[in-house]
């Protein structure tokens, strides 16, 4: 069967996705290379259906389109390559997709290098040997032809451009073979199984993805309703992946860190599963925001301690008795953060750490002794504070500090807390010492961009103080804001604050900044500081705040863009 008519029964919904599939997770780069591939007529594989009834299919096809009657073919293997077809010739996504468009939009093929490139104005626009792919698909050849006879300069190879213009249009009658698995036998497990043997040789499936697929042949409407519980979490600013809320269903229902465990659950029980641990994470994320400040996805880290953290709460009927006990649990939960408790074998140490839950009477005591044993001490010190970047662990907990002590703006004096909500809100970080001023003085990037060196503020403020030299705007915020520079553990003394004596200033600092961590996470262990509880819930309210959460890779970006600029002498922003 040929692409054109494999797309063709796609809008008419003879061929659809199987529900328990996983969505589309292909990137540029092997979109360009499928492309490539056949351009140049190279085999790029068989695609793999089951031909089922349609009533059945209606329980198990993704998406709301309409299916035809009688027999639907529910792709099995080649879902990432037909999407990608299809998103290249209609220009659009089919209807059952779920994923990134931009991963197969705006491809262009070069006729006079034969080759596949994502669209780049500055290569391409106003250049008649850059073709659209998506345009010429529907336009067909002969509009581009029109084009290149409009150019006497491309006179000479015109018979070349049209021959290969024909070749990338062609592309929509090449044979695809298809093989189909069809029968009464082949049930909705069957077929799960068949599935699983499958990708397991293609595009690599995570554990997860395989107990989901289990989990949606008997519920389909299963993966919908996890996506619909993140989407609420990251509109309140924290983006977690589908396959880590299922890991905390997983530890709600079984206790266990391994997906095997969800292999016999009943859809009744995933579903009461689903709305406990929805209810804890909640609770947790609440706990976390209020208590510790850390009210967004980039600063949040250790995330796959909720697991254990959803499984306590919820053996403790969703409720901590007191705030000593809510402490404890925070404790151990930041120093997971700090230690990467979970970075290396995760499933094996959520194992461990799930099984004290079940084993002591005393299992917060048991998890901090656990931590303590691995580490042999908890203490943090100066040393740590060493590391540079926003990717390090230290970095959220320099966040943490400035909203639990209340570190004050320095232009307005406000309270950069915990509970700041509003236009306030969103924190900016800022180099003490800037960037352009560290870069002049020599100083390597590591030192530039070191822990030591960060703090936040408000927007407001950061744009103001801009790459002033920080002798010049620590005094003048000294005059109007007296003590604001030091609730920020600023060395006082004001030679550290030339740039010739920074490598002592970051010496200076970091001491401060251990001694106020020290003190703090102290405090969250004996429960010496009881709090107010707070009535509202803090995901509705940052929901409606002006928060501003930038991905991790494009924060890299930017942290890339500013160094540039900085080396350049621009001003910081």
């Amino acid at each position: 069967m040929n692409i054109t008519t494999i797309l063709d029964q796609i809008d008419m919904g003879s061929i659809a996705l199987p529900e328990f599939q996983q969505g589309y997770v292909w990137n540029r780069d092997q979109v360009r290379r499928l492309m490539n591939s056949l351009y140049r007529r190279h085999p790029i594989g068989s695609l793999l259906v089951w031909e089922t009834k349609t009533e059945q299919a209606i329980d198990h096809a993704r998406g709301d389109g309409k299916l035809s009657t009688g027999t639907v073919k529910l792709l099995l293997d080649g879902q990432q390559r037909i999407t990608s077809y299809y998103g290249i010739v209609r220009g659009k996504p089919p209807q059952f997709f779920d994923g990134n468009a931009q991963a197969f939009t705006g491809l262009y093929f070069n006729l006079e290098e034969e080759i596949f490139e994502f669209y780049t104005p500055l290569k391409m626009k106003d250049n008649p040997l850059w073709v659209n792919v998506s345009d010429l698909m529907q336009q067909g050849v002969g509009v581009f032809i029109q084009n290149l006879l409009k150019i006497p300069e491309l006179a000479a190879g015109l018979t070349t451009y049209i021959n290969r213009l024909n070749k990338l249009e062609g592309i929509k009658n090449i044979n695809l073979h298809i093989e189909e698995v069809s029968g009464e036998d082949k049930t909705v497990d069957v077929v799960v199984e068949i599935f699983n043997t499958v990708n397991s040789g293609g595009t690599k499936l995570s554990k997860g993805d395989l107990a989901l697929a289990k989990v949606c042949a008997q519920w389909p409407d299963a993966r919908n309703e996890l996506k619909t519980r993140l989407a609420k979490w990251n509109k309140a600013g924290f983006d977690f992946r589908l396959e880590w809320l299922l890991r905390c269903i997983n530890a709600v229902i079984t206790g266990e860190a391994v997906f095997s465990a969800l292999k016999d659950v009943k859809t009744a029980t995933f579903q009461d599963g689903l709305n406990k641990a929805e209810k804890a994470i909640d609770t947790l994320l609440n706990l976390i925001s209020g208590r510790l400040g850390l009210d967004h996805n980039r600063v949040l880290g250790g995330i796959y301690a909720f697991p254990v953290m959803v499984r306590y709460l919820v053996g403790r009927g969703g409720h901590l008795k007191d705030h000593k006990e809510r402490d404890k649990l925070l404790y151990w939960y930041v120093h997971t953060l700090l230690w990467g408790r979970y970075a290396g074998s995760t499933e094996s140490v959520l194992t461990q750490d799930l099984h004290v839950l079940e084993s002591t009477d005393n299992p917060l005591d048991q998890l901090i002794a656990n931590l303590r044993q691995n580490r042999g001490d908890l203490e943090i010190k100066a040393i740590d504070f060493q590391g540079w970047g926003m990717g390090s662990r230290f970095y959220p907990l320099v966040y943490m500090l400035t909203r639990v002590h209340q570190a004050k703006d320095w232009d307005s004096g406000i309270a950069l807390s915990k509970h700041l909500l509003g236009k306030h809100n969103y924190l900016e970080v800022h180099h003490i010492f800037p960037k352009s001023l560290l870069y002049k003085g020599g100083y390597p990037k590591s030192e530039v961009n070191a822990i030591a060196n960060l703090t936040f503020l408000t927007q407001e403020t950061n744009l103001k103080v801009s790459n002033r030299h920080p002798s010049e705007y620590f005094e003048a915020f000294e005059q109007t804001q007296p003590g604001a520079i030091a609730t920020h553990w600023i060395p006082m003394e004001r030679s550290l604050w030339q740039i010739e004596n920074y490598r002592d200033f970051l010496t200076a600092r970091r001491e401060l900044l251990a001694q106020a961590a020290n003190k703090f996470l102290n405090s969250l262990l004996t429960g010496d500081i009881p709090e107010p509880k707070v009535t509202d819930s803090m995901l509705e309210e940052q929901a409606e705040s002006s928060t501003v959460v930038v991905p991790l890779a494009e924060e890299r970006v930017l942290e890339e863009c500013n160094d540039m600029g900085a080396r350049a002498g621009i001003t910081d922003w």
